[in-house]
């Protein structure tokens, strides 16, 4: 949930500029492109996240027009991949139910398998 400054901010100074899959909403200040602000001579740009403010559920896209890599708005088209190989975007998984634990883990039993005959641990003595 944002904070009630940004809400405000949104509301007095905010043009929608688009949303993406999750829900998050990315704006810039009113006047368009043309509207420099700031020290480094941008426009503001930021984003209202759906529900926690979670950076990882950013997708590429809209992240490098967040960080003024490209000035171009993201479109339909940018959210299709463009080769076979390229998976969905997926928020940072970490520190929820769902991330990886590999075999060993303490929070997966904390049990490894024993280690097979090809492996000879370094001693520092030999």
């Amino acid at each position: 949930m944002s904070s009630l400054g940004i809400k405000l901010y949104t509301l007095l100074q905010g043009s929608l500029v688009g949303s993406d899959e999750f829900g998050n909403r990315y704006y810039r200040n009113r006047g368009g492109a043309g509207r420099f602000v700031g020290n480094k001579g941008h426009e503001r740009r930021w984003v209202v996240y759906k529900g926690a403010a979670e950076p990882s559920t950013i997708p590429p896209y809209w992240h490098g027009w967040l960080h003024y890599s490209t000035n171009e708005i993201p479109t339909e088209q940018d959210k299709i991949p463009a080769y076979k190989w390229e998976k969905k975007h997926q928020p940072n998984l970490t520190g929820t139910n769902n991330a990886y634990l590999p075999d060993g883990h303490p929070l997966k039993g904390g049990r490894r398998a024993k280690a097979t005959g090809d492996y000879k641990a370094w001693n520092p003595n030999e």
